[in-house]
């Protein structure tokens, strides 16, 4: 009996899984579908994809980033 319900516990876990994935799938098309408007409409998706990795991160997060690549960016004469 244990083996049972072990085995309709594992089933649901799998499925849930298999819904939210499909939903990720979904999700990741309508964000597709975003950058691909706002690419006929004239914007730079490589440069909006940069700023919304940047709005995830935390302000000293990304000052220390931002330090860094300067940083790189003179010892290679970039700057």
């Amino acid at each position: 009996m244990a083996d049972l319900i072990a085995a309709d516990q594992l089933r649901l876990f799998i499925e849930r899984i298999e819904r939210l994935e499909e939903e990720k799938k979904g999700m990741a098309d309508d964000i597709r579908d975003v950058y691909n408007e706002a690419k006929s409409q004239g914007y730079d998706v490589k440069t909006m994809r940069a700023v919304v990795r940047l709005r995830k991160m935390e302000k000293h997060a990304r000052d220390e980033a931002d330090a860094l690549l300067d940083t790189y960016k003179a010892a290679l004469g970039l700057s």
